[in-house]
């Protein structure tokens, strides 16, 4: 094995942490009997060899003795090789894609092209594979060929004839999800797929074949799933969940000593590599074997190592531990993903998975809750309140990924309020979490029942803010609650005349400020000018803008800080000068004083600060109608978010609607990250015409099912709450112009 592998001039390449001669070293660790070894040399290969997904010219060399590995029986976890492979070479470059590459990225892109044809070239390898005697090389194996080999019809045809034979029903579920695979990177062969998979889901199979057939139909032919679809997968997870009953085979079950019909051959397939060839494909059903862990039955021997990979199997194990059909949230998510904007069917379907006796599988459907009211828009009272049930569950597990979801949810969690104030009423030790570094923070079922304005977390916070460290998101949650937070003030206040004004100060402060400013408690003034004076150097203008906004939020009651401030307006350039005036407009209503600081800032070179300037000229209203042709002037400017709140301003302060609308309307097509700040001016300027291209706008986003910020493998802690923010204002923006107003 590895012959030429010291020929190879590695030292000459590199990889993500430079010089790649310490390859050979992975690569025969691979290969090591030791089960640690192996794991520490697969982590070096995926955080160094081809980290990220990255394809280098060491990734490129190492591909033949990583075939060499796949392929020699005596090797251990080859299973893990084949995926290695698979990811190594299964980087699809399409021509938009090759559009897109600029100069210094065409090196990568050859690489990428090189070892996707590199790893095409050598698949065949894995039709052999597919019947291995190792069960995690069988697992790994065809997802392998449907990524990467080229005739597609041959791999179909040989993973409907391998099926019937097959005895783990993990890899079972892998030859199911390889046809989904084939499905979608093949696109006239999704027909003969949905069919076979449509076949499978109605057969007498197993509860997890039929759920994994009715996972990949979703994926890539969702017509084709049956109309009952929710109370078939309810009834398939109840099966799962109860334990096996041996009874006579029915239907299409294999019978011994009966031949299993034969289904009719496919046309148009070609022979594969395998020594079934001649035989005609026929599904049958397997004898029903206990459910086991995953990692026991295909990935054999585990060990905990310190490595990336190694962590990730442990978290896996764990999670895993103890479940009769591990796989079954994976198949579930599939079927989400494939259901897509059916949101009350996932609805219904996630309602009957918090109902189950299965703790496990209500902490998944916790999860998928969380993920489907986050992408997608719809009624889900019932939903929230089965999420709010599980936070009296005994399994913390459990009650933490509920409370976890509710946080996300602000106004949308009030049907699990009364949970919340139970669960905050029996466990006062969750209040506030503590880290190994950085500062506290409160605990997410605190964060829930204030983003829901409900004063029953009041003693929550009180007790936050007698800890030594105040929690960082303390001030944040004091604003959500408005007056009902007001008997916070007092200590507030203390806490703020406690703080030293050393480098950590912004810190500590600014939790506080923020509550304060929540409250508008003008009483607050002293121990805010405090911070405002003695700001320390580091963080000085962060924790001076605080302050600043904590002033401007107390209105006419901050009177004493206007000399203050008539002194910090007067310093040309400063970054505070702009928060400064906007404060003291608030505090003394004086235009003449503020406009000078406002009009310089709206010419700052700075992005941020002429945003801000044009911000502070709005709320002058009138008064600042002279700085209109400036405004103007910016309706054209590059920067996005300049040109909307330049836009905004001009008709607060011209009072003209039509060219800000136009602006405004011209942005909200551009970006959909503008339309919470669109929508709030858009409203603010009273109802819309009927007819008019802002209604259509309107009536366009109301009538989307898709929450305007989700986004494909990443989110934001408050998106569900500015989405539904948007919909608030469309709907108050077209009240009285028509039907249809409250969609």
């Amino acid at each position: 094995m590895f012959s030429g592998i010291d020929e190879v001039d590695w030292a000459s390449m590199e990889h993500a942490y430079g010089p790649a001669d310490d390859v050979p070293e992975l690569l025969r660790g691979l290969a090591s009997d030791d089960p640690a070894e192996r794991e520490t040399a697969l982590d070096g290969m995926y955080g160094a060899v081809h980290h990220q997904g990255d394809v280098y010219a060491c990734t490129l060399a190492c591909i033949p003795f990583l075939f060499e590995l796949a392929v020699d029986p005596g090797v251990q976890d080859r299973g893990s090789v084949v995926e290695l492979l698979t990811s190594i070479g299964g980087f699809d470059l399409d021509e938009d894609d090759e559009a897109e590459i600029d100069e210094d990225e065409i090196e990568g892109a050859a690489n990428y092209a090189m070892a996707a044809a590199a790893v095409t070239a050598g698949a065949g390898v894995f039709f052999e594979l597919v019947a291995d005697e190792d069960a995690g090389v069988r697992l790994a194996a065809p997802l392998a060929l449907a990524t990467l080999h080229r005739h597609p019809v041959r791999v179909l045809a040989l993973l409907r004839e391998r099926l019937p034979v097959e005895p783990e029903e993990e890899v079972r579920l892998a030859l199911v999800e390889a046809a989904g695979r084939i499905a979608l990177r093949h696109r006239p062969l999704a027909g003969r797929v949905a069919e076979w998979l449509g076949r499978l889901a109605s057969r007498a199979h197993s509860p997890g074949l039929r759920l994994a057939a009715l996972a990949q139909l979703a994926r890539c032919a969702p017509d084709g799933l049956p109309g009952d679809v929710v109370p078939v997968v309810s009834g398939l997870l109840r099966e799962m969940r109860s334990p096996p009953e041996k009874s006579a085979p029915t239907g299409d079950e294999a019978v011994p000593g009966r031949e299993p019909e034969a289904e009719p051959r496919d046309p148009d397939a070609e022979p594969t590599d395998t020594k079934a060839v001649d035989a005609e494909p026929v599904e049958t059903e397997p004898v029903e074997t206990e459910p086991v862990a995953a990692a026991e039955t295909c990935r054999g021997e585990q060990v905990a190592t310190p490595t990336l990979v190694g962590q990730l199997r442990s978290l896996s194990a764990q999670e895993n531990a103890g479940r009769g059909a591990p796989w079954a949230a994976d198949l579930l998510r599939t079927l989400h993903v494939g259901l897509d904007d059916r949101v009350g069917d996932r609805t219904a379907l996630l309602a009957d998975q918090l109902r189950s006796p299965d703790r496990r599988q209500r902490i998944d459907a916790v999860r998928m809750s969380g993920g489907l009211i986050r992408a997608w828009r719809g009624p889900y009272e019932e939903l929230v309140a089965l999420v709010g049930d599980q936070l009296s569950d005994p399994e913390p597990r459990l009650a933490e990924a509920a409370s976890h979801v509710l946080e996300e949810l602000f106004g949308l969690a009030a049907p699990a309020a009364d949970a919340l104030a139970a669960r905050l009423a029996d466990r006062p030790g969750d209040w506030v979490r503590s880290w190994a570094s950085g500062p506290p923070g409160l605990g997410s079922a605190v964060k829930a029942l204030a983003r829901l304005g409900d004063a029953r977390v009041l003693p929550a916070l009180a007790a936050a803010l007698e800890l030594p460290q105040v929690a960082h998101d303390v001030g944040f949650a004091v604003g959500h609650l408005g007056t009902a937070a007001q008997p916070l003030a007092g200590a507030l206040r203390r806490r703020l005349a406690e703080v030293e004004l050393d480098e950590g100060a912004y810190d500590r402060a600014s939790p506080l400020l923020a509550g304060l400013t929540g409250l508008r408690a003008g009483e607050a003034t002293p121990e805010v000018l405090r911070v405002l004076r003695g700001a320390p150097e580091y963080r000085g203008e962060w924790l001076r803008t605080a302050a600043l906004r904590a002033l401007g939020s107390f209105g006419p009651a901050a009177r004493e800080a206007v000399p203050e401030l008539r002194a910090l307006i007067r310093r040309p350039g400063a970054a505070s000068a702009t928060e400064a005036a906007e404060a003291l407009w608030a505090i003394s209503g004086d235009a003449e004083a503020v406009l000078p600081a406002l009009i310089e800032g709206l010419q700052s070179h700075q992005v941020h600060d002429r945003r801000a300037a044009a911000v502070a000229l709005g709320a002058l209203g009138p008064r600042a109608a002279v700085v209109a042709p400036r405004l103007r002037g910016l309706l054209a400017h590059e920067e996005l978010w300049l040109r909307v709140d330049a836009a905004i301003a001009l008709w607060e302060v011209s009072g003209r609607s039509r060219e800000t609308l136009e602006a405004l309307l011209a942005d909200w097509d551009r970006s959909r990250h503008v339309r919470v700040r669109v929508a709030e001016c858009v409203a603010r300027m009273g109802p819309v015409p009927e007819g008019s291209a802002a209604a259509h706008v309107l009536r366009s986003e109301l009538a989307s099912v898709r929450r305007h910020n989700a986004m494909d493998g990443g989110y934001g802690s408050h998106d569900i709450h500015e989405d539904e923010k948007l919909l608030a204002l469309c709907r108050r923006a077209l009240r009285g112009t028509g039907k249809g107003t409250t969609a």
